[in-house]
């Protein structure tokens, strides 16, 4: 097993509290968005081998076997199929969506056909794998999540008092859902000039009056994007706030966008994004009308479920899986071993991860532990720990 080393990412929309603060360090003063865990190219964990820090998708690429397994190399080949992270957001992210399967693996293959080169600004598949993910909350957490009802989106965008929003508050009335919510959709995509203003205007003046609660996350979306037509793509979703240890599972074709809060984030090892706004990357409305799932029912609120002494927060794929172990003084060793890898994340307190030849890995909040598959592995301490491996683990002895 390996200590990681791993990279933060210092987006725009991050924090420049919530993770300095769970790490116990000073802040740097810039924002602090993700810390990734895992074996993606774009920034993969390093660990230490005969005394120089190796990256750890070149460490799997060598070994795939070795450190996968025979059960994951057959399902996803010889990658780490899943990346974690802790997300730390202090604005709003990108309105986005993620492509099925069959969606990425067309994509990427017709891009490819087409010569867009992988970095290209405009390429939507940069992969052919799809990116579900998981969010579980470690403190109050906000965001946006899948489409409101057709008759909730026109009943929120009549009481803005906007005339030129007329049109649309009519079409969600008058047409059947889900066709009212594309057509709404794809419109919003390319507003018609001064609309978005007046929009702004008026959930300013609405956030400062009777629904201040109710619209106060869109007037802040309103505010950390000036002049974005996400905007408008926001007021159709759901707000959703998570409590400290509830989660969301984001499928294939869903919108969403994190607002603020820190979290526990799981996903399959993709590039795959396709924005609908509040972002100054590429958006394909095109694309988008052809991913976006306009009659998904909506995301709901997850609790794990306990399965000898280990919270394992359901999700219906098996890139990954991820569960918790709330650790207390005196309670029993958590035997975590799996022919699968693993990366096991301290969120609180201190834990040890132990192996079967006696080495012992003391982590604190932040810290994480790489751990190749068959690997006898144990936890204890007092503390909370994360535990990420794929959906087709298997307790080995």
């Amino acid at each position: 097993m390996d200590l990681l080393h791993n990279t933060v990412q210092p987006y725009d929309w991050g924090s420049r509290t919530l993770l300095p603060d769970l790490m116990g360090v000073p802040p740097t003063g810039a924002p602090q968005a993700e810390l990734w865990m895992g074996a993606h190219p774009a920034a993969p964990s390093r660990v230490s081998r005969g005394g120089v820090l190796a990256p750890l998708d070149r460490v799997v690429a060598a070994h795939p076997e070795g450190e996968l397994g025979a059960v994951t190399v057959r399902r996803f080949g010889p990658r780490l199929p899943f990346l974690l992270k802790l997300l730390a957001a202090e604005a709003p992210l990108s309105v986005q969506v993620h492509p099925d399967l069959a969606q990425a693996q067309a994509g990427f293959a017709r891009e490819d056909a087409l010569g867009v080169p992988l970095d290209a600004p405009h390429r939507n598949y940069r992969d052919d794998q799809h990116k579900p993910e998981m969010i579980v909350a470690l403190t109050p957490f906000r965001g946006l999540c899948g489409f409101r009802s057709a008759a909730d989106a026109a009943r929120l965008l009549d009481s803005l008092a906007v005339p030129a929003l007329r049109p649309y508050v009519e079409t969600l009335r008058g047409v059947p859902e889900p066709l009212a919510l594309a057509e709404v959709f794809r419109a919003f995509l390319r507003p018609p000039a001064g609309l978005l203003d007046a929009v702004a205007r008026a959930l300013a003046d609405a956030a400062a009056g009777p629904d201040e609660a109710r619209l106060a996350a869109y007037d802040a979306v309103a505010r950390a994007h000036p002049g974005d037509a996400g905007l408008l793509s926001a007021l159709m979703l759901r707000q959703v706030e998570l409590s400290p240890g509830e989660a969301l599972f984001l499928g294939a074709g869903v919108p969403h966008a994190y607002l603020s809060g820190l979290g526990v984030e799981i996903m399959a090892s993709s590039d795959n994004v396709l924005r609908c706004g509040l972002t100054s990357k590429h958006v394909d409305a095109e694309e988008l009308a052809r991913v976006v799932r306009f009659g998904a029912p909506p995301a709901r609120v997850l609790t794990p479920r306990e399965e000898e002494g280990e919270e394992v927060y359901p999700a219906p794929v098996d890139d990954f899986r991820l569960s918790r172990y709330l650790l207390r003084a005196g309670g029993p060793r958590r035997r975590v071993t799996v022919d699968a890898p693993q990366i096991l994340l301290c969120t609180a307190g201190k834990v040890t991860v132990s192996s079967g030849s006696g080495e012992r890995l003391a982590i604190g909040p932040g810290q994480a532990v790489y751990v190749p598959a068959g690997a006898e592995t144990a936890l204890e301490g007092v503390g909370t720990a994360f535990r990420a491996t794929t959906g087709t683990a298997e307790r080995s002895g």
